[in-house]
């Protein structure tokens, strides 16, 4: 998958499944559509795109 973060391996993406949330579908209308994935992977693919674009603090050079 081009190095995109895919759930557990398989050749579903994290991108996919957050997008799918953002276009407004439901975790069940998602699990229709992926039968191999798991609720906990949704989720778990939401914890990942909120972990990619938390804030950092970076230290300012002197």
């Amino acid at each position: 998958m081009g190095g995109l973060p895919c759930i557990r391996g398989m050749r579903v993406t994290v991108g996919a499944i957050v997008g799918q949330l953002a276009a407004g579908r439901t975790v069940e209308e998602i699990l229709a559509d992926y039968p191999y994935i798991e609720r906990d992977d949704v989720f778990a693919a939401l914890e990942y795109a909120a972990a990619a674009v938390s804030e950092r603090e970076l230290p300012l050079p002197a």
